[in-house]
């Protein structure tokens, strides 16, 4: 939730996790290898249960392959909630009180491309399996990894940050689309959550064994987690379902891990069987139905609401207006902060985007324990 609001109030700062923080407190710190001479920089912690990032050389770090991430996938919240949860569960085992974050330098977009495609002559490296020729949805052999990330994490002594741990997460489809032919009509095969599960273990064995190749990544700790995403059509993301914590020189997994968690979105659009809780959807619903009789001029409001181990944990809701006046977006935001506190769930964290199709117009937030919600609107000059 946090990463979600510095989005939209903290843009401007431009780094990932959080990185507005201060950069003073850490200038100091040096990394081994190549560049060490040049000088390393923290960016400090705006919140306690953030990473603190790394800066080499004055520029932020960024992933080698993380466009490859980005072009494998139609459903973009699939993207934000995979690397959201990832991050969830580094944070597991990895507290971000002793470790510091750095985007992915091990696996570059070459290698990436290379192992999320079908294994073949040309491509004898691909982690999904080679195509057996068929068509028909229930016969062929689908793709089951849709995306890959790495999430490297150091350890600070004196001047010097070591690679201390990494944590990589493999995005498992639920639903592969495929084209019979060039440009043609797009199928579906239906993966199932046992078949996901299976798939994902096995390959989860192979990307540690090829990470144990990598000198630097031999004796260091690998966590993998597995994510299954989302159908395209879907208005929330996938979720992580399980992870495994390998030791230092380990190269099969021994045993993994269950996670409980789930994405619902508000109101639901299927059988109540899909509702995350229904005292959470009847609290959005009045809260939806007490905004739209008082500003009429609303073209949607709905949430993405997020459950683990049943429990909400947090809900991002968004609102589309159709008001052209800033006194409108002023005074909508002032009621909104009312009728949240009252009607939405107390339980958890929330925030609240106010849009139209020029923009964003207002934003509102509510961290975990606290009641009352605080605002921004955002002026046009």
């Amino acid at each position: 939730m946090k990463r979600f609001k510095a989005l939209f109030v903290m843009a401007v700062c431009g780094l990932f996790l959080s990185a507005c923080g201060n950069l003073g407190s850490s200038s100091g710190a040096s990394a081994g290898g190549s560049n060490s001479n040049r000088g390393t920089q923290l960016t400090g912690q705006a919140s306690s249960g953030d990473y603190q990032s790394v800066i080499r050389n004055g520029r932020y770090v960024t992933s080698k392959s993380r466009g490859v991430n980005v072009s494998q996938n139609d459903n973009q919240y699939n993207l934000k909630s995979f690397e959201n949860g990832l991050l969830t569960v580094s944070k597991k085992v990895y507290s971000p009180s002793k470790y510091i974050f750095e985007e992915e330098q091990y696996l570059n977009t070459s290698t990436v491309q290379k192992w999320l495609g079908r294994k073949t002559k040309a491509n004898p490296d691909g982690l999904n399996p080679a195509d057996n020729g068929k068509t028909d949805p229930n016969t062929r052999t689908p793709v089951y990894l849709q995306q890959m990330e790495e999430q490297d994490f150091m350890k600070q002594s004196g001047k010097k940050l070591t690679l201390s741990g990494v944590t990589v997460g493999l995005g498992m489809n639920s639903v592969d689309y495929y084209q019979k032919k060039k440009f043609g009509s797009t199928f579906q095969t239906k993966i199932s959550k046992a078949e996901s599960k299976r798939e994902g273990e096995l390959i989860a064995n192979q990307v540690l064994q090829r990470l144990r190749e990598k000198p630097a990544l031999k004796n260091v700790p690998i966590t993998i987690a597995l994510y299954r995403q989302a159908p395209n059509d879907s208005l929330v993301g996938g979720s992580f379902f399980s992870y495994s914590n390998n030791k230092g020189g380990a190269t099969k997994v021994s045993s993994w891990k269950p996670i409980s968690e789930k994405n619902y979105v508000y109101p639901t659009t299927t059988a109540k069987s899909a509702t995350g809780n229904s005292n959470d959807e009847a609290s959005f619903e009045n809260f939806k139905n007490q905004i739209q009789n008082y500003f009429p001029n609303l073209s949607g409001v709905t949430a993405q609401a997020h459950y683990t181990n049943k429990q909400l944990t947090g809900m991002n809701v968004n609102i589309t207006t159709q008001f052209y006046s800033q006194t409108e977006i002023i005074s909508f935001t002032q009621y909104l902060q009312q009728a949240a506190q009252k009607y939405l769930p107390s339980n958890a964290p929330i925030d609240i985007t106010v849009s139209s199709t020029e923009g964003v117009q207002s934003f509102l937030s509510r961290d975990n324990g606290q009641k009352k919600f605080t605002s921004h609107v955002f002026n046009s000059y």
